[in-house]
């Protein structure tokens, strides 16, 4: 068994090595890589490795490089062990992960052993493992009242790129009306509207900046998330 370790911080890659050697005594190779680009060309030159990466990362971020690894072997598996339970990284890893796929989030606060009991849930029994804080955003996330869908998530994004309804419209091959109609669900969860105000609150506020800025503070939205973003949508830009 090799495992790859995709992690920027030396002292984390160093715990992780650590980690890995001693819930997984199967692994004859421990590789390393400090950063999403590097970690994508390992991973392509050992075929068999499973991957343990951060999400947050300087040249590439977890989600971009785990999303290039999946696409040329889906059935790696990867353990995604971050700071974060950030909504806009749960999602980001929601979205990429091939259907039957083995694998997990642990947040770097957990204790060792949940680590290496992670670690051989995923790599050795291909269990996938969510830490319980990870999980709650992802049942608050798929629909619930107080959560956001996915269409209401793509138009909060869309905003914060700066596109009007008519480019979102075109974008989502949605209709006018409906994209207003999401907008106004949005605006609704995300309590753009404070009880009491009245009529004044659309003289006070930009509706779409201020659910933009709400959606920073709760971290629904994060730099990653919006660079993601940006990207996909120039290369949609480029082909319309």
């Amino acid at each position: 068994m090799k495992v790859l370790i995709i992690e920027d911080d030396p002292l984390h890659r160093s715990y992780l090595s650590e980690a890995v050697r001693s819930a997984l005594p199967e692994c004859l190779h421990v590789i390393e890589a400090e950063n999403g680009m590097i970690g994508e060309r390992l991973a392509r030159e050992n075929k068999f490795a499973h991957v343990v990466m951060d999400l947050q990362m300087n040249a590439r971020n977890g989600i971009e490089a785990a999303r290039t690894i999946w696409k040329e072997r889906p059935d790696t598996r990867i353990l995604f062990w971050s700071n974060y339970a950030d909504e806009a990284y749960v999602r980001g890893v929601s979205r990429i992960v091939p259907a039957g796929a083995a694998y997990g989030y642990v947040l770097k606060s957990a204790s060792d052993d949940r680590l290496k009991l992670a670690l051989r849930s995923i790599f050795i029994e291909s269990q996938c493992v969510i830490d319980r804080e990870v999980r709650g955003l992802q049942q608050r996330s798929l629909g619930t009242s107080n959560g956001l869908t996915d269409s209401e998530y793509e138009i909060l994004v869309d905003i914060a790129l700066g596109l009007t309804d008519r480019a979102i419209a075109t974008r989502r091959n949605l209709s006018l009306r409906s994209v207003q109609n999401r907008l106004q669900r949005l605006y609704e969860k995300l309590d753009v509207h404070h009880p009491g105000t009245g009529a004044q609150e659309e003289n006070r506020f930009n509706l779409r900046a201020r659910a933009v800025s709400i959606a920073l503070l709760r971290k629904l939205l994060n730099y990653s998330a919006l660079e993601r973003a940006e990207a996909e949508l120039s290369d949609w830009m480029s082909s319309h």
